[in-house]
C-alpha cells in the first residue's frame, strides 16, 4: 500500500512538472494567425516573424514608436483573394508585452470612435481594422474596401488569443460626461510634453463656447509614478516650472487638498493638478473653472 502511495505521489509530481513546463513554454506568435480563412481566400507565402533587431525591415518609420511601447515580437502575412490577385489583406500581429502597452499603441493608431466589437477595443474603417486583446495588438489593412470581411477575420484572430487580461483600470477612471469618444491615450513617457510627468493617460473633453457657438477641446490627464513621494516630487517640479514660465495661483479655494496646483501652463492654458496616491490627476486647457473642477473631482474620486 505504501509503495502504491509512493508511486502515486511521484506520478502526480511528474504530471505537475510536465504541466508547468508546458505552461511556461512561450506561445508561438504564428499560432495566433487564423487557421480558417473566409471562402475564396488564401495565404500568400510564409508568415514573417520580426523581433527588436529586425522590425525596421517591416515598419522602418514606426519601429521606434513600437519600441517605446514595449514591443516584443510580431508576425506579418498577406492574404489574397483567389479570384483577384490585387485584392489583398495585410495582417500584422504584435506582442507588446502586456495589456497596458497593447492599449497604448492602439490609442496612437485609432483616430476616432468607430468600434468593430473585436477584442478589448477596436477601430474600423473601410480598408483597415485595428484592435487589441491582452498583450496583443492587431492591424489589418485591405486593398479593397470590405469592412465586414475585415471584421470576420479580426474575430477569428481574437478568438485564437487566449489572453483574457482586462483593459487597464485607469481607462474607467475618466468621467464619461464630455469625453470625446475614442480619445483616451496612454503615453509611456513625457505626458503632455513634460519628461518629469513620465508615463500616463490623457483624454480629450469637449467644452461648448456659447458665445462663439463652437466646441473647444481640453484634457484630463493621469500620470503614474512608482509611489506617492515620486508623485509629490513631480508635482513640485511642475510647480517650479510654472513659476518660471507660466503662472501659479494661490489662495483660490478648490474642492481638493491644500497641495493642489492651480495656474497657467505656458503652452496649454489653465491647469489644475491634484496628487492622489502614486498618481497626479489634472485638467488642462479649459475655460470654465467651475466645470473643470467638478470634472477633475470626479476623476480623483474614481481613482482606486
Amino acid at each position: 500500500m505504501r509503495n502504491y502511495a509512493r508511486v502515486f505521489v511521484i506520478s502526480l509530481l511528474i504530471s505537475i512538472f510536465i504541466w508547468s513546463q508546458a505552461l511556461s513554454k512561450e506561445i508561438s506568435i504564428e499560432s495566433l494567425l487564423p487557421k480558417k480563412l473566409p471562402e475564396g481566400w488564401r495565404q500568400v507565402g510564409s508568415p514573417q516573424v520580426y523581433n527588436q533587431k529586425n522590425l525596421f525591415n517591416r515598419i522602418n518609420g514606426q519601429a521606434e514608436l513600437f519600441f517605446k511601447y514595449g514591443f516584443q515580437k510580431s508576425v506579418f502575412t498577406i492574404y489574397q483573394n483567389k479570384n483577384n490577385s490585387k485584392d489583398q489583406i495585410e495582417l500584422d500581429l504584435y506582442d507588446m508585452g502586456n495589456v497596458l502597452q497593447a492599449f497604448g499603441i492602439l490609442s496612437r493608431f485609432r483616430t476616432g470612435d468607430r468600434p468593430a466589437g473585436v477584442g478589448l477595443e477596436s477601430y474600423l474603417e473601410d480598408t483597415s481594422l485595428v484592435f487589441y486583446k491582452g498583450r496583443y495588438f492587431v492591424m489589418l489593412y485591405a486593398t479593397e474596401a470590405d469592412p465586414s470581411l475585415l471584421k470576420r477575420m479580426a474575430m477569428t484572430i481574437s478568438s485564437s488569443i487566449a489572453d483574457s487580461t482586462p483593459a487597464p483600470k485607469e481607462i474607467d477612471y475618466f468621467p464619461k460626461d464630455g469625453l470625446k469618444p475614442g480619445s483616451i491615450e496612454y503615453h509611456p513617457e513625457g505626458l503632455l510634453g513634460y519628461q518629469f510627468f513620465k508615463r500616463g493617460f490623457q483624454g480629450t473633453y469637449i467644452e461648448r463656447d456659447q458665445v462663439k457657438v463652437e466646441d473647444k477641446e481640453y484634457y484630463l490627464f493621469l500620470t503614474i509614478f512608482k509611489d506617492s513621494k515620486d508623485a509629490e516630487d513631480a508635482l513640485k517640479t511642475y510647480r517650479d516650472s510654472l513659476s518660471k514660465k507660466g503662472k501659479v495661483h494661490s489662495g483660490i479655494p478648490t474642492p481638493f487638498a491644500s497641495n493642489v496646483i492651480k495656474g497657467e501652463d505656458p503652452y496649454r492654458g489653465k491647469v489644475i493638478v491634484v496628487p492622489k496616491g502614486f498618481y497626479l490627476a489634472g485638467i488642462i486647457g479649459f475655460e470654465n473653472v467651475k466645470s473643470a473642477e467638478k470634472l477633475l473631482e470626479v476623476l480623483v474620486k474614481n481613482i482606486q
